[in-house]
């Protein structure tokens, strides 16, 4: 990939987009918890590979990156986990929450994986924690992936209207309701229409099945509202990919580009057809993606290390 360069990825077949749908059994090989408060469960799949740590959104539960667990675990060691108050991790004493305290959370499951360094992927809120992972142990990180997020700041949290009214039915209306109200704000109409509706019931089911509990839903909102990175991206030099959907209304696509031009070196890749679900939506194709950008990072790590040579 050219330095800065944009790629957009077509549309795959109905086969392939609906490909990860049913859930295994048993999509971990190894799982525990963090040490300290709040304790954070965290699973783990692939026994070989580069190191790759997957942090989930707003009041989604970390086996939702099923189509990518499942898309790196034959070459890479993956790990995912539930966010504070979110499925099998404790909310803890704190009642409002920052981004800094979700990066250091993600750095305690780190280390409670023995891993010194790993790729870190976030994918919406779970980017905003990725970034501000970034800003406080960029050594410990071989590369960083920003999919569908912002940098924040004054207002830059704000998504389209459409985007807003399908975010507050998702946490508001009852059962039925939010299950469309998260399809229309996840996916594009011409998605939805080609999708078989009991494999987008069951991803809804697996997202939205619980009720996000109150404590956890202000902590996090107050995390977003006041998440705001982009006077300290600058300082960043790892291999980063910035992740655009181009129907997004959550996140609409320009605050990708945004993101990319804050971030020296950094790649951005886009999905013109995508909405705010890119990773169920395109799956088996950003997953590939991400194998690419690992890979490069790791080449140029070694590239780094190498000796010079003199004539």
């Amino acid at each position: 990939m050219v330095l800065g360069a944009t790629l957009a990825v077509k549309q795959p077949g109905l086969a392939t987009r609906l490909r990860w749908t049913n859930h295994a059994p048993m999509l971990h090989d190894t799982t525990g918890t963090t040490a300290g408060t709040p304790s954070l469960r965290w699973w783990t799949a692939g026994a070989q590979g580069p190191r790759v740590l997957l942090v989930m959104g707003f009041g989604m539960r970390g086996d939702v990156w099923q189509p990518q667990i499942e898309g790196l675990r034959t070459d890479h060691q993956v790990a995912w986990f539930d966010n504070r108050g979110i499925g099998e991790s404790e909310r803890g004493p704190k009642r409002l929450w920052t981004m800094a305290d979700m990066a250091r959370d993600t750095l305690r499951v780190m280390d409670a994986l023995g891993w010194e360094d790993a790729h870190l992927v976030g994918v919406s809120m779970g980017g905003m924690i990725a970034q501000e992972t970034a800003l406080m142990a960029e050594s410990r990180l071989r590369s960083l992936t920003l999919i569908v997020t912002h940098e924040g700041g004054p207002l830059g949290w704000l998504p389209t209207a459409k985007g807003l009214r399908r975010f507050l039915e998702v946490h508001f209306r009852n059962e039925d309701e939010r299950f469309e109200a998260l399809a229309r704000l996840l996916y594009p109409a011409a998605f939805l229409e080609r999708c078989e509706p009991a494999a987008l019931h069951e991803r809804m089911q697996a997202q939205v099945g619980r009720r996000v509990p109150k404590a956890t839903f202000v902590g996090q909102l107050h995390a977003v509202l006041r998440h705001d990175t982009g006077a300290r991206l600058g300082r960043l030099r790892l291999p980063t990919l910035v992740v655009k959907a181009g129907q997004d209304i959550l996140v609409p696509p320009k605050r990708s580009d945004r993101l990319r031009r804050r971030i020296a070196h950094a790649h951005l890749l886009e999905f013109p057809d995508a909405g705010h679900g890119v990773t169920f939506q395109h799956g088996e194709a950003l997953s590939d993606a991400l194998r690419r950008h690992f890979r490069q990072a790791e080449l140029e790590a070694l590239a780094a290390q190498a000796p010079a040579v003199h004539a």
